[in-house]
């Protein structure tokens, strides 16, 4: 049975949402912008994480191709993929690691992308936690970039985008985080 007509049979298209090009797609509802900006964008990424030998928490940051910057992997959307599917290929392609990708995302950043003509151009990033169970010792990116595994909050204070900083700083995989002055069970 085609993608569409399975999305058709339980999910039907009201007032806010459209069917586009095998996706649902939320339509918008506020105010046209007047400025000459483009409009937003969409991009996924992942946040690969794992525990360390001491039980600690850390995330993997890689940095950027052209500026060097610490970065999470991102790309463009795929067709044939689903969202967090293709973060995780992303994953594989600019990091080196495997796993297990969050069907939900943990949140989500903006920046702005300077295209080749010097404009701007507002990118939004929806970010899916990958725990990861492999790290390969070689991968299509690896002459390109260079990969660390830190605590989130350092990872936080490496990155550049505010939001992802602040996603970082309060990252926790099992969704616990300890209250002030305590520690963890």
């Amino acid at each position: 049975m085609p993608l569409a007509i399975l999305f058709s049979k339980h999910l039907r298209p009201g007032p806010n949402l459209l069917f586009s090009g095998g996706r649902m797609k939320r339509k918008a509802t506020g105010p046209k912008s007047n400025s000459k900006s483009p409009p937003s964008k969409t991009q996924i990424a992942v946040l690969p994480w794992r525990l360390s030998g001491a039980g600690t928490e850390q995330v993997l940051l890689i940095t950027s191709r052209e500026t060097r910057r610490w970065v999470i992997p991102k790309g463009w959307r795929m067709r044939a993929l689903a969202d967090n599917m293709a973060a995780a290929q992303e994953a594989y392609e600019e990091a080196g690691v495997e796993g297990y990708t969050g069907m939900s995302p943990i949140g989500a950043y903006s920046y702005d992308k300077r295209l080749n003509d010097g404009t701007l151009q507002p990118i939004e990033v929806v970010v899916y936690p990958l725990q990861v169970s492999i790290e390969l010792d070689a991968w299509p990116e690896q002459h390109q970039r260079e990969r660390m595994w830190v605590s989130p909050r350092v990872a936080a204070d490496l990155v550049d985008e505010p939001e992802l900083s602040k996603l970082l700083a309060d990252f926790a995989p099992y969704g616990l985080r300890p209250e002030k002055g305590r520690t963890p069970d």
